[in-house]
């Protein structure tokens, strides 16, 4: 006969009394991950801006306090420096995300049941956040496809305006070589300098290109200049294990494709991805708007594709014992704060739009999804001006690039919800704002739109 692991049972023992819930912040890159996760982090701290919260409101929160990493080889989220650049005397944007962080918030509290309260009259919950690059996030896809499917989709694809002038470098290079021809180092070297050099162009790109693989070549990390990252698509046919086979250009970069899915996406999805419990998605809504109808398609076809390897679903007390699934999602379009708020509900339409396929098939595996606009840090306020006899609602704020406040009428997403009705093929012009200079003078913390009702989508149920 078979006991139970003596370990194992202890620590589920512990995770009854002090349980833990993790949570990836996830999302494409410039949609203000480092800024949410320093807004959330300061404000369960404070606990002066979190009317929503329900162990808030209620009088049932104590405190919190960051506690020890959990995962010692992972990098801490440097909570304290991006603060300092937020309220600092020049406050200005963090540095974005270039690699893994993570940090654990203790957050004590009284139960909301008698019944709860006669057992543990104070309880705690480990609440464990996980921050990493937008870009790593695009290599979960890879892990379902073949070097040739994924060469083929990326050809495709980089031929298609606006990404065809972009990639003109590496598609001419790809014209001059043999991919059957016997492989040399020097060659894979510099198709992957010039892929490479794709992919940053796409990444600057007004456009907000947003389908960027593999990540780590924008993103390396510590793995800058190593082998796994030596490959490109290369043109061709899945024959290749024929007459482009053994000792071939195509059999070498097959190799280190499946070599970096191995030891870079399959192991970072093992250690991190699989272990959330609970996920939100921050989308730049807004600057995709301001990218036109390619930059929009571009993220929805880059949201649709990063989903599909998570595993979502339904967790029951066995699943929670021994290994977790993912039970709630939130999708979050940021800088809310950049439009009135009277246009927030359109915003929050714009992006059920966008999501929804991803979304459907999300629910029909068991897990609860919503939907916000948010802002992490709030730059703005709403006022109402007149212009020509009409009352316009504008935002008030500094535009980054200027020294004053100014008001702006950042002009409107139509109702319906699509972006770009017939007629209109032009980018919109919303604005980005800078930190207002007052921040680190208010001790209630940073002010935000709706993170107190992500926190309560995501933690409530923890908390009741």
């Amino acid at each position: 006969m078979r006991f139970p692991d003596l370990n194992g049972v202890l620590d589920a023992g512990s995770r009854l009394l002090e349980p833990n819930v993790r949570i990836g912040v996830t999302g494409l890159r410039r949609a203000g991950k480092t800024v949410f996760v320093t807004t959330l982090v300061d404000n369960l701290l404070k606990a002066g801006r979190l009317p929503f919260l329900d162990v808030v409101a209620s009088g049932r929160f104590q405190a919190s306090r960051l506690r020890p990493q959990p995962d010692p080889d992972v990098p801490r989220f440097d909570v304290e420096g991006h603060l300092a650049a937020l309220t600092g005397p020049d406050p200005h944007w963090p540095e974005p995300t270039r690699g893994i962080g993570q940090l654990r918030l203790a957050l004590r509290y009284r139960p909301g049941s008698a019944l709860k309260r006669a057992v543990q009259p104070v309880s705690t919950l480990n609440l464990d956040i996980v921050d990493y690059p937008g870009e790593w996030l695009l290599d979960l896809p890879l892990l379902r496809q073949s070097f040739a499917e994924w060469s083929a989709l990326t050809l495709n694809l980089a031929g298609q305006p606006p990404r065809d002038a972009l990639s003109q470098s590496w598609r001419g290079w790809l014209a001059t070589i043999d991919p059957a021809a016997p492989a040399e180092e020097e060659a894979a070297r510099r198709g992957a300098a010039l892929y490479t050099d794709y992919l940053h162009a796409c990444r600057r790109a007004d456009t907000l290109l947003s389908l960027i693989q593999p990540g780590r070549f924008v993103e390396p990390g510590d793995m800058k200049d190593a082998p796994l990252l030596t490959f490109c698509p290369l043109p061709g046919e899945a024959r290749g294990r024929g007459s482009l086979g053994r000792g071939s250009l195509w059999a070498l970069m097959d190799a280190r494709y499946e070599a970096y899915k191995t030891n870079v996406v399959r192991r970072f999805f093992t250690d991190h991805f699989a272990r959330l419990d609970r996920q939100i998605v921050l989308i730049d809504v807004l600057g995709a708007l301001n990218a036109g109808p390619s930059g929009m398609a571009d993220m929805k076809r880059a949201l649709e594709l990063s989903l599909e390897p998570f595993r979502h679903g339904s967790s029951g007390w066995l699943d929670w014992l021994l290994g977790t699934k993912i039970d709630k999602v939130l999708f979050a379009a940021t800088k809310a704060d950049h439009i009135a708020a009277h246009q927030h509900a359109h915003l929050r339409a714009l992006l059920d739009r966008l999501v929804g396929d991803a979304r459907s098939a999300i629910r029909f595996e068991g897990a609860a999804v919503e939907t916000m606009a948010i802002a992490a840090l709030k730059c703005t306020e709403s006022v109402v001006t007149e212009h020509e006899g009409r009352q316009l609602r504008c935002v008030r704020g500094v535009p980054v690039g200027r020294d004053r406040p100014t008001v702006l009428f950042p002009g409107e997403i139509p109702e319906d919800a699509d972006a770009f009705p017939p007629g209109r093929d032009k980018p919109y012009n919303f604005l980005p704002f800078r930190p207002p200079d007052d921040l680190g003078r208010d001790p209630r913390g940073l002010p935000h739109i709706r993170v107190d009702q992500a926190l309560q989508f995501l933690l409530g149920d923890y908390l009741e």
